[in-house]
């Protein structure tokens, strides 16, 4: 009988050392530039796509891993890196999300490749599904698609927000309401074609965190789209809508179905962040001497990086069991993935949090990376599902009542 095993096989392991190598070479000698420029970092990506870290072929292979490790490892290596780059590096991947997750074989064949292009002429894909007025209230949704009868095409109206890579991108990916009357169940994503008339940005942010990473407001204003551009097609669509009519169960939601997909890979980033910033803590502790001797020699300390990386090593177990039941076909019943972010992320602010409480004084500074770290930690108890969402989803999952 062979004997379980938390060891990493020997093609995660290349990948693990792979990556790191490229984020401490590469991603960490440019983050604090480019967290101080709070612009796209360009130069960065095309050292990625040089060595196809950012390619289609890169994300497809990881994804179609058996385990399920490989993009969780992958996350947590890039993000140990530094978040905002590292959102800059794999931003494209949840529009591909978005795609893969509602379209048919064809569109994914169509549009995924065009998210990403080569190096010399990188491209890159946006999801937008957040609004000024329905962020975790995905059923307070604006953005409007009607369908034209008489061209075939369909007309999107409305703002989103917060949405990253948005207006640079060559891609979006836009959840829309089709009929108002079905709340959640009347939405479906779109394709937003590159060069489309009346889409643009609207107002960049200037972020906390990661601000490597580039995110607007994307205005559509009487967006026309081929009908190819509705993911999952309109026949699809119209029985779908049909069923949830006659009151009986349609599906889920598209931009849920996207965020269940990705929720164990943005763990992961909130682990390698975490990480990061617990690797700084312990080093500056064994070097630091306060009183004659290294403050690590301090209970006060030790318990504190005890409970750090203990902390660390139960989020990403969390993460690596939602990765393997996505891998393996296994529904969420209890909600794991949302278990997996809600934990990751929490872990990833509380941790850093810790770190610049160890290093003092210094920790406060920019000379220190972990009050960046710290930054870039709060937006994981936030994006893609507060806190409070994925309690409410996990609550949703374990009890069978509808909370609210």
């Amino acid at each position: 009988m062979t004997s379980p095993s938390f060891d990493l096989g020997p093609d995660h392991l290349e990948l693990q050392r792979w990556v790191h190598s490229f984020a401490a070479d590469v991603i960490r000698p440019a983050a604090a530039e480019w967290d101080e420029r709070e612009e796209f970092p360009w130069p960065v990506l095309e050292e990625a796509a040089k060595i196809g870290l950012y390619s289609l072929d890169f994300f497809a292979t990881q994804s179609f891993d058996e385990t399920g490790l490989g993009i969780p490892v992958t996350m947590e290596e890039i993000f140990w890196g530094d978040a905002g780059i590292g959102l800059a590096i794999v931003g494209t991947a949840l529009a591909a999300a978005g795609v893969s997750a509602n379209g048919t074989p064809e569109q994914v064949g169509e549009w995924v490749p065009q998210m990403f292009g080569e190096p010399g002429d990188l491209r890159l894909g946006a999801f937008c599904s957040s609004e000024p007025d329905a962020g975790s209230d995905v059923g307070a949704m604006r953005t409007r698609a009607t369908y034209d009868e008489a061209t075939g095409e369909w007309v999107l109206n409305g703002t989103k927000t917060w949405a990253t890579n948005g207006g640079i991108a060559d891609v979006h990916v836009v959840t829309a309401v089709v009929d108002p009357d079905l709340r959640t169940r009347g939405q479906a994503s779109f394709v937003v074609p590159p060069g489309t008339k009346g889409l643009s940005q609207g107002q960049k942010f200037h972020k906390h965190g990661i601000r490597a990473s580039h995110t607007a407001e994307v205005v559509l204003d009487r967006v026309r789209v081929p009908g190819r551009c509705l993911l999952g097609g309109k026949e699809k669509l119209d029985a779908r809508l049909a069923r949830a009519r006659e009151g009986t169960r349609a599906g889920g939601n598209a931009s849920m179905a996207t965020f269940e997909r990705t929720r164990p890979a943005v763990g992961a980033q909130a682990v390698g962040i975490a990480r990061a910033a617990y690797e700084v803590a312990l080093d500056y502790a064994r070097t630091r001497e306060q009183f004659g001797r290294p403050i690590v020699e301090n209970q006060a300390i030790a318990f504190a990086l005890a409970d750090m990386r203990a902390s660390i090593d139960a989020a990403r177990l969390l993460v690596w069991r939602a990765a393997w039941m996505a891998s393996q076909g296994k529904s969420f019943e209890a909600a794991e993935g949302s278990m997996s972010k809600l934990v990751a992320g929490e872990t990833a602010v509380k941790v850093t949090g810790q770190a610049m409480q160890i290093l003092g004084g210094n920790g406060f500074t920019r000379e220190y990376p972990v009050e960046r770290m710290a930054r870039d930690a709060k937006i994981y108890t936030i994006f893609e599902g507060t806190s409070e969402i994925q309690r409410l989803v996990i609550a949703r999952a374990i009890s069978g009542a509808q909370i609210r």
